[in-house]
C-alpha cells in the first residue's frame, strides 16, 4: 500500500463530535477516493484512512440509527 500525503490536508471537525472537546473526531477533505480519519487530541497520532464509499455506508448507517442526531 502506497502512503498518502496528508500533510496539506485541510481537517475539520466531525458534526458528530462532542462540542465539549471530549471525543473529537476530524476528517480531512480534499482527497478523491479516500476519507483520513483522526483524533483530534491527538493531531500527530495516527490516522485511519478509509475508502470514500465505505465511509459514506458508515456515515449514512450512523444516521439511519441516531435519526435525531
Amino acid at each position: 500500500m502506497r502512503a498518502i500525503d496528508l500533510s496539506a490536508v485541510s481537517w475539520r471537525k466531525s458534526s458528530y463530535s462532542n462540542p465539549d472537546g471530549g471525543e473529537c473526531v476530524e476528517v480531512a477533505e480534499g482527497l478523491a477516493a479516500v476519507v483520513p480519519v483522526r483524533d483530534s487530541k491527538m493531531p500527530g497520532g495516527p490516522v485511519l484512512v478509509f475508502p470514500t464509499a465505505g465511509w459514506g455506508s458508515f456515515v449514512n448507517a450512523v444516521k439511519s440509527a441516531h435519526p435525531s442526531a
